[in-house]
């Protein structure tokens, strides 16, 4: 792989990518992508017999603590939204 090719593997949030390209990114062996496509850690969208994956489903594999972050205060504004209404 060149110095072109390396600077390209930005991956874009709205982009669709094959899993060879996923596979690229996340500089991971063949089997792992499809071990974490199958077990659905990566969610995809099947075109035909072929899987495409979104930027972004990509970006949140590299950061899970942000997803972790979301969840805890979407949970938490949901338990005070339902606290008066579960009585």
């Amino acid at each position: 792989m060149n110095k072109i090719e390396e600077q390209d593997m930005e991956i874009k949030e709205n982009a669709v990518y094959t899993t060879q390209e996923a596979q690229r990114l996340l500089k991971v062996s063949p089997s792992t992508t499809m071990r974490l496509i199958k077990k659905g850690i990566i969610r995809t969208a099947k075109v035909g017999k072929q899987y495409r994956i979104m930027g972004k489903e990509l970006l949140r594999i590299l950061s899970p603590g942000l997803e972790d972050k979301v969840g805890r205060i979407y949970n938490k504004g949901r338990r005070w939204l339902h606290k008066g209404i579960d009585v």
